[in-house]
């Protein structure tokens, strides 16, 4: 047998070439299906220490609300870095200054979201009280978050592959 020889190419029928699409890679869904896991685990030790000193804050020290809003959304800030950065992405690029302004300046963004948010479900919404706090706190995390995940994996715990094309 000549290696050289090229075999010839079969030609498809129309409704099948159209038709077929290749499959996503499986790998490629794992792994997204890891990150969200992760990302999961981390943000939702976050949301714990956010529920826990908004609520001591708000409801047991008497705080006004959107202080307590704003500092226990800084407080989850701090444990979320460690989580997101020793855990949830710890295989992508080393630590660098330039990850530590962007995680916080991201997250100082996902603050004044939730914030904000949680101020219309609050006042707009008459929301108060313990039930009716923690229920625009909620609704201000949740859609604060799809945020975060966004910017997160893209540009502050990128792999080592785009931060290196970026930095050209």
């Amino acid at each position: 047998m000549n290696l050289t020889e090229q075999r010839p190419q079969v030609a498809r029928p129309v409704a099948e070439a159209v038709f077929t699409a290749p499959a996503p890679a499986p790998s490629r869904v794992r792994r997204l299906v890891v990150e969200v896991a992760k990302f999961g685990v981390v943000g939702g030790s976050g949301v714990a220490v956010n529920f826990l000193v908004f609520n001591a804050l708000l409801h047991g020290l008497k705080w006004a609300p959107m202080t307590a809003t704003v500092l226990a959304s800084i407080i989850a800030m701090g444990t979320n870095y460690l989580g997101f950065r020793f855990f949830a992405y710890r295989d992508r690029a080393s630590r660098t200054r330039q990850q530590i302004v962007l995680f916080f300046v991201f997250s100082g963004l996902g603050v004044v979201m939730e914030s904000v948010l949680f101020y219309a479900g609050y006042q707009g919404l008459d929301m108060s009280g313990p039930i009716g706090s923690n229920m625009a706190k909620a609704l201000s995390i949740v859609l604060a978050s799809a945020f975060r995940f966004l910017v997160y994996r893209t540009w502050v715990f990128q792999h080592e592959a785009k931060q290196g094309a970026g930095a050209r």
